[in-house]
């Protein structure tokens, strides 16, 4: 197999569209379905009498299974390949918004919800996987920055859009189009994307599965990796779900005014991922590293963080798109971590980092939902100083991970050996 190293440093246009399409298109309904509970929420709070940590029990069952299956989903893509691992993910996702679309209670619901999250667990690192066999390395933090502007589009479409869909159609109408979209999605990437030769084929099942003892031993991994761990938690805990409520509740903000601070959030976070991604690779050709423009996403998204957590109100439209742009250069922790660990285990680091990302992001959006409700609820709305507690936590957590990262030094990308794992 040609070797990283030797690639064309470039993104030739019959790999970006047999490639990276089929699988951007993935992620599109990924970010699709993570966000579009916010816009919901309140009709689904209605129909099935929701509590407020119903609601974020709910709407974190995908972030549950999506994180669940991260380690089994990092083995099976250094085993079996992105093409096949995907295209099987992406038939469980369609079956989930069929059973969410049919729903009539609340625990089918929450069936629904898990079997989407399930099915659209490798929507990022099934793509990475792939974009490491199929792209020079040093491309890869553009690819990614590409594909989560794809993917950040689609949670720009689960905002406005979808609040002028219900109008005519209704959310079970929604889920029922959502379905037919994922079997697309499946049949896309197993008829379009060619297979390649992995690195780790051949290997024992378990001593793939033993390279995890490489990566969690690792303090650089969990330097790099908390960061964006707890900072994305948290704003995926928002934009996917309290946001909306906290926009109603504390900012007295009417229906649209929320879809449009949502749609402008969702707009600034997919042009974050191209700016953060083709940035640092011309950055990094010019001696300034991954590591420096990630630390300063960290620094900038937890600023925004803090004066949402503090109440401010005053300019929020630009506070809400700010935090959004800022956010995704999280993502660049998986471009750096893929360059300290062996190249035929970047499915494993990026799928360990993945799932404490999402167990963090169940944690974020159940708990805020936990905390809110021993506060009274007035005229249906939750106590701004329920939310005040809420973020609070949130934030002295991702201060603590921020300031851990900012003490470390750029000291080479050395790869892990994996031969250690056995």
């Amino acid at each position: 197999m040609t070797g990283p190293a030797t690639r064309n440093d470039g993104l030739p246009a019959k790999l970006m569209l047999v490639v990276f399409c089929p699988f951007a298109a993935g992620y599109f309904l990924s970010y699709f379905f993570r966000n579009v509970n916010a816009v919901i929420s309140r009709e689904l709070a209605t129909e099935f009498s929701l509590a407020p940590s119903d609601l974020g029990l709910l709407t974190a069952a995908y972030f549950l299974a999506f994180a669940a299956f991260q380690l089994p989903l990092g083995v099976l893509l250094d085993r079996y390949g992105p093409r096949r691992v995907l295209a099987a993910l992406f038939c469980i996702a369609a079956l989930g918004a069929l059973v969410f679309g049919l729903a009539q209670g609340f625990a089918m619901l929450t069936l629904g919800r898990a079997l989407i999250g399930l099915g659209v667990a490798g929507g990022l690192m099934g793509a990475i996987k792939a974009y490491t066999l199929w792209f020079a390395p040093s491309r890869l933090a553009t690819l990614t920055g590409l594909h989560i502007a794809v993917g950040g589009i689609g949670g720009l479409s689960a905002t406005a859009p979808v609040e002028a869909l219900l109008g005519p159609f209704g959310w079970r109408a929604l889920f029922y189009g959502l379905a037919a979209l994922s079997a697309i999605a499946a049949l896309l990437i197993v008829t379009v994307v060619p297979e390649k030769k992995l690195p780790s084929e051949g290997e024992s099942l378990a001593r793939q599965a033993a390279a995890f003892r490489i990566v969690f031993a690792s303090p650089v991994f969990w330097r790099i990796a908390l960061a964006m761990v707890l900072t994305h938690a948290a704003y995926q805990a928002l934009q996917g779900l309290w946001l909306a409520p906290w926009m109603y509740d504390v900012a007295g903000f009417d229906r649209p005014t929320v879809a449009q601070h949502l749609l402008y959030g969702a707009s600034a976070y997919a042009l974050g991922s191209v700016f953060f991604g083709a940035a640092s690779d011309r950055l990094a050709r010019h001696g300034i590293s991954h590591l420096t423009v990630y630390k300063l996403g960290m620094v900038l998204t937890l600023a925004m963080f803090g004066l949402l957590a503090a109440g401010v109100t005053s300019g929020l439209l630009i506070t809400v798109s700010v935090y959004g742009f800022c956010s995704i250069s999280a993502a660049l922790a998986y471009t750096i971590l893929t360059t300290r660990f062996a190249h035929g285990m970047a499915g494993r680091v990026n799928t360990a980092a993945n799932l404490l990302m999402f167990l963090g992001s169940f944690l974020a959006q159940w708990g805020i939902g936990a905390v809110l409700r021993p506060y009274p609820v007035s005229d249906g709305r939750y106590s701004p100083d329920g939310y005040a507690a809420a973020f609070a936590i949130l934030g002295v957590v991702q201060l603590a991970a921020v300031l851990w990262l900012l003490t470390m030094r750029d000291r080479g990308q050395t790869p892990v050996d994996k031969s250690r794992a056995s």
